[in-house]
């Protein structure tokens, strides 16, 4: 067995440095809840959110209680794997044991039009707090 010529072994050894940098030091880190997701009444079609833009059944968006406004997620169904990406544009929901009240749309991306309710992982990443 030849062994590894020294400027080959040194180069490889910093690109892979380089690499463990780049991959410790990103700007965000994934965050997965998991919890029961509902979907607004209808009658809230038209109203303002939060965030004060008027609130639409046909959008692809949501509220969190704590998430800023603009945050997009990424919302599974465990039960059947539907996935949906929505923007978080309102505060919510209010209902004990709920995590996310989903659009509509959103809802029945999902296929939970019929449950009302299901358990759901919310997937998103988390920016790093600036010191």
């Amino acid at each position: 067995m030849k062994p590894i010529p020294a400027p080959l072994h040194r180069n490889t050894v910093l690109m892979f440095v380089i690499l463990l940098l780049v991959v410790t030091s990103s700007c965000s880190r994934k965050i997965t809840e998991t919890g029961k997701a509902s979907y607004y009444a209808d009658s809230f079609d038209g109203k303002r959110t939060a965030s004060g833009e008027t609130f639409h059944q046909r959008h692809l968006t949501a509220a969190h209680k704590t998430l800023p406004f603009g945050t997009r997620v990424t919302v599974v169904n465990i039960s059947n794997g539907k996935s949906v990406k929505v923007r978080i544009n309102d505060r919510g929901p209010f209902a004990p044991g709920r995590i996310i009240d989903l659009s509509h749309k959103a809802a029945a991306k999902l296929g939970m039009i019929n449950t009302g309710v299901a358990n759901v992982e919310v997937k998103y990443k988390q920016k790093k707090k600036k010191k």
